[in-house]
């Protein structure tokens, strides 16, 4: 296929827009899938996808499709998420990218990450193709979002496509605006080969699958091929394309997205970002690759059974080959003893890498409370990160906390501004500026700290909105704030597994808070387990879970009271010496409560 004829496109929008259902109605009726083998979402390969009905991960597919001018084209789609949390693969996906897709909800209209992902795809310098789809509900507006895309985008009403991806409405108009619109891929066929690593995951038979657009040049099997980060070379066994299914071809041409297997068994030989090239006639120079991911977010993955260390650790390291955003690194907690601490880059990432971990390598595990990244400055004068509240230093060393911040977009109705305002002031927002985006449409800018929209605060607004607010946050520095370590002990021990860094002013609620959970959660023993939250050595909040009672007199009948009094005596005693050296455990219910407790 001539380069002229290649057209490389991702599908970009904000989360629940129809990016899959798009991508389906394409494929079928570009034929490149059968009536037979079609199931609805058909590129979210994934149960956790199926299930949640979000995209988590990009998909790449090839696909043949013969224009209105008689000419044949090979169309390499990216289906990307909308969530957030998953900006990265959306980044990922839009550098192997020509142009994309904008698509825009005909009910919702313009929400926070559709800006986002668009602002994305204009610092790629793409072309971006507007669509409003879902046209058949009762509810569309597409004049009125038609307005809102004319305003952000600044371009012709006329140029905005209007589809119903669920009806097989426009989806050939879209094929055409692509084809006519979208440049072909730039590069030189006869340069030495530069391939871009922008995805890679696991096979247990055929080793590390690593996923390439090629720049310059031409892959084929047999080659043998280095890795520019790394300096390891590998010979090329197997080479294809996704169509959507994997099919083997002889070689990858300059302009193509494909699959390349050269039976790499470590995971961690492969970096995303990563040049491939020919070890016999090597590039100059490296593709720039991206942008490292900074974690937001940080919490502790720990197995249930301590013998599931290593396999968990394997885990990781095949999860972190099909989600470069995921970081981790082995750690040990006095409550839960060995595991590790990981970064995500939200709690919706957060989950999804457990849920990950679980199914797809029957593990069974304990997370902890999730933190921020928070910079210490002691009296010393050094100043130095810590992610997680068990490394913090003796209050008396401390000089000042630093937490991170966020300056986030927040689109609402109009109707919610009010409460909306009320929220942001209880999570120690800062207003910054709002604007009037339509009558239907209000964007809220306000900077807060990260520590307080991590957890619900999302949901929060799409509850107050009745689901028609969004969010979008960028990180944008450090700053000073009144911060405690808030412990807590249970039995006099504290269980570091539930420590956190929280504001001075919120300590005393989110301790008692916790106490009470927890009281709730933690199963009775026989012996009085004490619940107790305190910030340094000053105690502030106690709730405690009586033991299960036995009565050793009931063997008892009649005589001398001090025969009951000797039993008693000796039962007080055991409960004394097991409340020493009992271990009360606590069920993972508590580290999910514990997350929700404000």
């Amino acid at each position: 296929m001539k380069l002229q004829n290649i057209r490389n496109f991702s599908i970009i929008a904000h989360i629940d827009h129809g990016k899959s259902t798009l991508a389906d109605r394409i494929l079928e009726r570009t034929g490149a899938i059968d009536a037979r083998t079609f199931h609805n979402q058909l590129l979210d390969d994934m149960d956790l996808e199926q299930e949640r009905g979000i995209t988590i991960k990009a998909s790449a597919v090839k696909i043949k499709y013969r224009a209105k001018d008689g000419r044949d084209y090979i169309l390499n789609l990216i289906d990307t998420p909308g969530h957030v949390d998953f900006t990265y693969e959306v980044a990922k996906s839009l550098r192997a990218c020509e142009g994309a897709l904008l698509l825009v909800d005909a009910s919702q209209g313009v929400e926070a990450q559709t800006v986002a992902n668009l602002y994305l795809a204009m610092e790629r310098d793409l072309t971006i193709i507007p669509v409003i789809n879902k046209i058949d509900l009762a509810t569309a507006e597409p004049e009125k979002v038609k307005n809102q895309i004319r305003k952000i985008l600044g371009i012709d009403e006329n140029e905005i496509l209007l589809a119903s991806a669920k009806m097989g409405t426009g989806i050939v108009e879209i094929l055409e605006r692509v084809v006519e619109r979208i440049g072909p891929p730039e590069g030189e066929p006869g340069e030495p080969l530069q391939a871009l690593v922008f995805d890679s995951n696991f096979d247990i038979y055929r080793g590390v699958i690593v996923y390439v657009r090629i720049f310059n040049g031409e892959l084929r099997k047999g080659m043998r091929v280095r890795m520019m980060a790394g300096g390891k070379e590998y010979d090329v066994l197997e080479v294809g394309v996704l169509s959507p299914k994997p099919v083997q071809c002889d070689a990858l041409l300059c302009g193509e997205v494909g699959y390349v297997a050269c039976n790499i068994r470590s995971a961690k030989e492969v970096e995303n970002g990563d040049t491939v090239t020919d070890a016999s006639r090597p590039t100059a120079v490296a593709l720039p690759g991206y942008k490292k991911v900074r974690p937001l977010v940080f919490a502790g993955i720990y197995p249930v059974n301590s013998k599931d260390f290593q396999a968990l650790k394997d885990a990781m390291e095949k999860l972190s080959l099909s989600d470069s955003s995921f970081v981790y690194e082995v750690e040990s907690s006095a409550s839960v003893g060995f595991g590790f601490r990981c970064g995500f880059l939200g709690l919706l990432h957060m989950e999804i890498v457990q849920e990950r971990l679980e199914r797809e390598y029957d593990l069974n595990l304990v997370v902890t409370t999730p933190s921020v990244v928070y910079k210490i400055r002691t009296i010393a004068g050094e100043e130095f990160e810590i992610e997680n509240p068990s490394k913090m230093p003796n209050p008396s060393q401390i000089e000042s906390i630093l937490e991170p911040f966020v300056n986030a977009a927040i689109l609402v109705p109009p109707a919610s501004m009010g409460a909306i305002l009320e929220l942001c002031e209880q999570r120690r927002g800062t207003y910054r500026a709002t604007e009037y985006l339509s009558e239907e449409r209000v964007k809220v800018v306000y900077e807060f700290p990260l520590s307080e929209i991590i957890v619900d605060f999302y949901d929060r607004i799409k509850s107050i909105s009745k689901g028609y607010g969004s969010l979008d946050y960028e990180l944008i520095g450090h700053r000073e704030s009144e911060l405690v370590k808030l412990d807590v002990l249970i039995n006099s021990e504290i269980c570091d597994s539930f420590s956190s860094i929280v504001h001075r002013d919120k300590a005393q609620l989110k301790g008692r808070g916790l106490c009470e959970k927890l009281k709730e959660l933690i199963p009775r023993q026989m012996f009085e387990v004490v619940i107790q939250a305190a910030i340094g050595g000053k105690i502030i909040a106690r709730e405690t879970v009586r033991p299960l009672g036995k009565n050793v007199t009931s063997k008892c009948y009649g005589g001398d009271i001090t025969r009951k009094r000797k039993l008693w005596e000796k039962q007080k005693e055991g409960k004394k010496r097991m409340k020493q050296f009992g271990r009360v455990e606590i069920p993972q219910e508590a580290f999910l409560a514990a997350l929700k407790v404000e």
